[in-house]
C-alpha cells in the first residue's frame, strides 16, 4: 500500500522504512508516474527502500507551477537533503542514499546529483535511457516538444511512448497527452552547464534496441564522472523494464546497497 506523500510533497513510498535502510530516490521519465516505480520494491526486498520523486505540477500536486528542469533538480535536492538531515543541518545516521532516473528522470537525476555533492552519504548515481547530458536536448526533442496533439502523440512513437490502447483510446490520450507534453518542453528546455566531474560512482543503462542511444551518445558521460561510469547494456528497447522484469535495474541497485554494506563492514 502507498504511503502517503510527506508534507513536502517531494516523495511517496512504500511504507514507513527503518531509518538505516538504504533510500533509493527515484525519478520517472516523460509523462511517467513516478508511483509506478514502487512496484519495484518487492525486488529489493527489505534491502533498500524505493522513494518516488514527484515534481510540482503533477499528481497531488498538479495545482503548483511547472518547474524548469533546473528548478525541478533544485527542488528535487533540497528535499533530498532535507529529509537526509536533522533540523541543524547534521546528516542523521549514515544511511546510504542513490538515485534512479530513467529517460528524462535520468537527466534530473544527473543535475540533482551535481547539487547534492555536499552530502556524504550520496553512494551511487543511476541513469537509465538517456545519452550524455552535454548532448541535450537533442534536435528531436526539441522538434517534438513543439507539437500539439495527435501529431505529438504520433512522432512519440520513435520513443516507444504511448501504448497501443492508448493511442486508440481517444478520452484517454487527450487526459495523458498534456502532462507528456509539458515534460517534454521541460526537457528542450535545458541548457547543459560544464562543472567538476561527479565524485560519487555512476552507471548507465542503456537497452540494445533504443533507437535513441548509441555507444558514442554514451561516450560523453565519461566527462561528467571523476571515475569512468560503468556502462551495462541490457535487452530490450527505451522502456526494456516496461514488459519484463524489472530486474535488470534492481539488480544492479542491489549489487551497489551490498557492495556499500559490505564496505562499511570492513
Amino acid at each position: 500500500m502507498t504511503a502517503p506523500a510527506r508534507p513536502s510533497g517531494w516523495f511517496v513510498t512504500g511504507g514507513p522504512g527503518a531509518r538505516d535502510v538504504p533510500r533509493v530516490y527515484f525519478f520517472a521519465h516523460a509523462g511517467g508516474d513516478p508511483r509506478s516505480f514502487l512496484a519495484w520494491q518487492s525486488e529489493l526486498g527489505d534491502e533498500a527502500q524505493l522513494a518516488a520523486v514527484c515534481p510540482p505540477g503533477r499528481g497531488h500536486r498538479a495545482a503548483e507551477p511547472r518547474p524548469t528542469l533546473e528548478e525541478f533538480a533544485d527542488g528535487a535536492a533540497a528535499a533530498i537533503r532535507a529529509e537526509e538531515r536533522d533540523a541543524g543541518g547534521a546528516v542523521q545516521g549514515d544511511r546510504p542514499v542513490y538515485l534512479f532516473g530513467h529517460s528524462l528522470g535520468g537527466l534530473v537525476a544527473f543535475e540533482t546529483a551535481r547539487r547534492l555533492r555536499d552530502l556524504p552519504t550520496l553512494r551511487h548515481l543511476f541513469v537509465s535511457g538517456i545519452s550524455a547530458p552535454v548532448l541535450a536536448p537533442s534536435q528531436r526533442v526539441r522538434d517534438l516538444a513543439a507539437l500539439e496533439g495527435k501529431e505529438f502523440a504520433e512522432q512519440l512513437g520513435f520513443f516507444e511512448g504511448l501504448p497501443p490502447e492508448v493511442m486508440a483510446h481517444e478520452e484517454l490520450l487527450d487526459l495523458l497527452l498534456p502532462g507528456v507534453i509539458a515534460d517534454f518542453r521541460m526537457a528542450a528546455g535545458y541548457r547543459y552547464r560544464s562543472a567538476a566531474p561527479l565524485e560519487v560512482e555512476v552507471s548507465l543503462i542503456a537497452g540494445r534496441d533504443d533507437a535513441y542511444l548509441h555507444p558514442d551518445k554514451m561516450r560523453g558521460w565519461n566527462d561528467e564522472c571523476r571515475t569512468p561510469p560503468a556502462l551495462h547494456w541490457v535487452d530490450g528497447g527505451h522502456f526494456y523494464f516496461r514488459d519484463k522484469s524489472p530486474k535488470a535495474v534492481t539488480d544492479l541497485l542491489l549489487d551497489a546497497v551490498r557492495a556499500d554494506r559490505h564496505i562499511e563492514v570492513i
